[in-house]
């Protein structure tokens, strides 16, 4: 394995804090992947770059972006969890890269929920 330059370090070492602080601070809401098995299999990792590259283009940095193993609708997946404020979750389901975009400027940057793409509104939190 060849060894890595300073640069290279330098490079891994701001790409780690950038997405470490997409996981820490005041944020207005929370954007959840859904990487079980099941969701990598469907392209969940898609929707993951995806909503990362369009976070970076558009300076996003009040949404916490995090991920998540399987939520058991394994159907539906790729899936990802929106939650906005005090609002009830949203999980959207059957993404792709175009949908995931459109969730992003619509509830994420406007506050509309996406009918035609949400199933299911809540969580499964217990007390």
């Amino acid at each position: 394995m060849p060894r890595l330059t300073v640069d290279e370090m330098k490079k891994m070492r701001e790409a780690s804090k950038k997405e470490m602080s997409l996981r820490e601070g005041d944020f207005r809401g929370k954007l959840t992947v859904h990487l079980g098995t099941c969701g990598i299999a469907a392209g969940a990792r898609e929707i993951m770059d995806t909503f990362l590259e369009e976070f970076d283009k558009r300076d996003i940095t009040d949404i916490m972006f995090t991920s998540t193993g399987c939520a058991g609708l394994c159907s539906y997946e790729p899936m990802i969890t929106v939650e906005i404020g005090e609002t009830p979750p949203i999980k959207y389901g059957k993404l792709t890269p175009e949908k995931a975009i459109k969730i992003l400027e619509q509830h994420i940057i406007e506050g509309n929920l996406v009918k035609e793409y949400a199933i299911g509104m809540g969580s499964e939190r217990v007390g």
